[in-house]
């Protein structure tokens, strides 16, 4: 898995919600018992982590906005920090495997 299958992943995925507006963000996920908001808020945090990791710095709490029509580009500047991290194929391949079954619950 490759950079840009990550960034394919995360694409799809801002393409299916980046049009979202809040009470679409706020509804409880087709597969789960939490917002989607959330689910996407909790995937953008893993990716940081990986990001933080890969760079050998410190994780940091991602701060969950008020509007949750912030999350598609959270979610695109954690990507790219990981990508330019530089981490191991199999890190950016379980990043994206993460995108796409989130996608898919959404």
């Amino acid at each position: 898995m490759s950079a840009a299958d990550l960034n394919r992943a995360v694409d799809q995925l801002v393409r299916q919600v980046g049009h979202w507006e809040a009470p679409r963000w706020a509804a409880v996920a087709a597969a789960g018992n939490a917002p989607r908001g959330e689910l996407v808020h909790r995937l953008v945090q893993r990716i940081a982590n990986r990001a933080a990791d890969a760079a050998s710095e410190r994780r940091r709490t991602v701060p969950r906005l008020d509007n949750d029509m912030a999350l598609p580009d959270q979610l695109r500047v954690v990507t790219a920090d990981l990508v330019a991290a530089g981490p191991p194929d199999e890190v950016l391949a379980e990043s994206a495997a993460e995108v796409q079954a989130t996608r898919r619950v959404l």
